[in-house]
């Protein structure tokens, strides 16, 4: 069967938009890059991606992929002052990535609808790496048109797509269930970590013997090496996770669930937040955990 090669908007180039736009273009698919950092919009055009600007072929576009950091920055994406959904033809579809609670992306479909066009509601995960390599696991929910129009952009972005339904929401809600654990997981690790510390357990013999004991997670396995390098060069930064872990706790107030553990995890990483950890990788919330227990973590890179 012949390739479809399909012309790609990718708004959000930031460290999973760059490798989501990045394995749309290695597969072939003409893709424009679109980001507030004009720099990143230029990287990307010198990568290979489209020079021109995106609003004045946005008619021609078959799909546009939106991985900003929130419902309100893919709310404006779509139907702001310069909103890209009012100018796609009938017909196009458009892959939402961030995490946003599910009624919020029910509205974005019924609006994106208005206008004839299919949403996907497909938040993502696997990380900046997986991001570059084409390899992302997406959790999406659609009309079946919507999966058919971006069919050749998911094959070329993601290993795994997940099929969660005609019901927009149900991937948000999935991604929900996900974050809910990824955070969580990142914190315990930086407990487990800095607690083994206090008891003469190094970083590096933390890893050693817990990535192969029950205890292991697939954030632990991926994170706490940063804590043993001290490099916190941002993969996925502290300011995601009051974002991500306040969607949850505000879904889960909506359904009369506590969720405390939820809960601790999350103000632990405003706490980071909080003395200047924000912008660095979410490993950095150990440094909460450090300074409280009186240890020093390994020294960071120069």
């Amino acid at each position: 069967m012949t390739k479809q090669i399909q012309k790609v908007a990718a708004i959000g180039l930031g460290s999973m938009g760059y490798g989501i736009a990045m394995s749309a273009l290695r597969d072939g698919h003409q893709v424009w890059g679109v980001d507030i950092n004009p720099d990143q919009m230029k990287r990307f055009v010198g990568d290979g991606g489209q020079n021109s600007d995106v609003i004045t072929e946005a008619d021609q576009l078959d799909t546009v992929i939106i991985a900003v950091l929130n419902a309100a920055q893919s709310e404006e994406v779509l139907f702001g002052k310069a909103g890209i959904v009012p100018k796609l033809k009938a017909g196009a579809a458009v892959l939402s990535c961030a995490t946003m609670p599910p009624d919020f992306a029910k509205d974005l479909a019924v609006r994106c609808s208005e206008h004839g066009v299919f949403y996907l509601d497909g938040p993502i995960s696997g990380g900046s790496v997986k991001a570059a390599n084409g390899a992302l696991s997406i959790m999406a929910a659609g009309c079946p048109q919507a999966f058919a129009a971006l069919r050749p952009v998911l094959d070329s972005i993601a290993e795994t797509v997940f099929e969660l339904g005609d019901t927009v929401g149900a991937g948000s809600a999935m991604k929900a269930v996900n974050q809910l654990l990824a955070g969580v997981h990142i914190a315990t690790m930086a407990e487990a970590m800095t607690f083994g510390m206090t008891q003469g357990v190094t970083p590096d013999k933390f890893i050693d013997v817990i990535s192969k004991c029950a205890g292991t997670s697939w954030m632990l396995e991926n994170r706490a090496p940063h804590i043993a390098a001290g490099d916190y060069t941002p993969h996925s930064s502290v300011n995601i996770w009051p974002k991500d872990l306040g969607i949850v706790l505000d879904i889960a107030k909506n359904a009369n669930f506590s969720a405390p553990i939820t809960a601790v995890a999350l103000q632990q990483f405003v706490a980071a937040a909080g003395m200047g950890y924000g912008a660095e990788d979410d490993a950095a919330v150990a440094k909460v955990y450090a300074r409280n227990a009186g240890i020093t973590l390994p020294s960071e890179k120069e």
